[in-house]
């Protein structure tokens, strides 16, 4: 049974990591919400948690930094016990043109929204193969689907986010670990407020079919779906929450 395992949630300080760890939490998990620099905002909302009865922990975890992902691995195994549920949400965005982008400029969002997944996934895997069960859970981009303009390398990141989600599946599907990718379009998160802002941004919305942005519970709960015994038989699936905007 899903009841009582131990979640772990990248870049769950606010936004759509935020509502992810408040519905692994509604859904009676222990909850470890990762921050990279929002550290009083995860603390918060972990007291919150704690307050209304549940498990929850604020931790560090720089995704890009091997010995941090270890060491707040340690911390979260050492409060509530080995992850069941892990899921990769921490990213960074930057608007830019391609001929603009610099290998700094590359070599960050690969680090952060490719490697920061491969890292993560392969420090808690041995210990959900210990209790043959698990589930990892990527936060990927319809960007990764259908490219970028503005943001090449974000795109080709969560593209990649979303060949690294097969590949586990392939691999550990069979250890009772499933591996998922959600690819939402336009949420209204800190993150999309640039290119909402802008004239290419507020005609993406126009041409929504649901005719709006998606709101952070409505990606969230397809995170708690996931987490679920109900979605045991899914598996190396990305699953698209984007209103209509594509349909791959």
């Amino acid at each position: 049974m899903t009841q009582d395992k131990v979640a772990l949630v990248t870049g769950s300080s606010r936004g759509i990591g935020l509502m992810i760890a408040r519905a692994l939490s509604d859904a009676g998990h222990a909850v470890a919400l990762g921050y990279a620099r929002n550290a009083s905002l995860a603390s918060a909302e972990a007291e919150k948690i704690v307050r209304a009865g549940g498990k929850a922990i604020a931790v560090e975890i720089m995704i890009e930094d091997r010995g941090n992902v270890r060491r707040a691995i340690a911390r979260v195994t050492s409060e509530f016990g080995d992850i069941g549920i892990l899921v990769n949400n921490a990213a960074i965005a930057q608007e830019k043109p391609f001929e603009t982008i610099t290998d700094e400029d590359w070599n960050r969002m690969m680090d952060v929204n490719l490697r920061g997944a491969f890292v993560c996934s392969q420090e808690v895997i041995n210990g959900m193969q210990k209790r043959s069960w698990g589930r990892i859970i990527n936060i990927t981009s319809i960007g990764g689907q259908w490219g970028g303009v503005n943001q090449v390398h974000y795109a080709v990141a969560k593209a990649g986010l979303i060949g690294l989600t097969r590949s586990l599946a392939k691999v550990y599907s069979k250890f009772g670990i499933t591996t998922n990718a959600i690819a939402p379009g336009l949420v209204q998160t800190d993150m999309s407020t640039n290119e909402l802002n802008t004239e290419a941004g507020r005609e993406k919305v126009k041409n929504i079919p649901v005719g709006r942005i998606a709101t952070v519970n409505e990606v969230a709960s397809v995170a708690a779906f996931l987490a679920s015994d109900d979605a045991a038989y899914i598996t190396g699936q990305t699953i698209n929450v984007n209103g209509g905007m594509y349909f791959g």
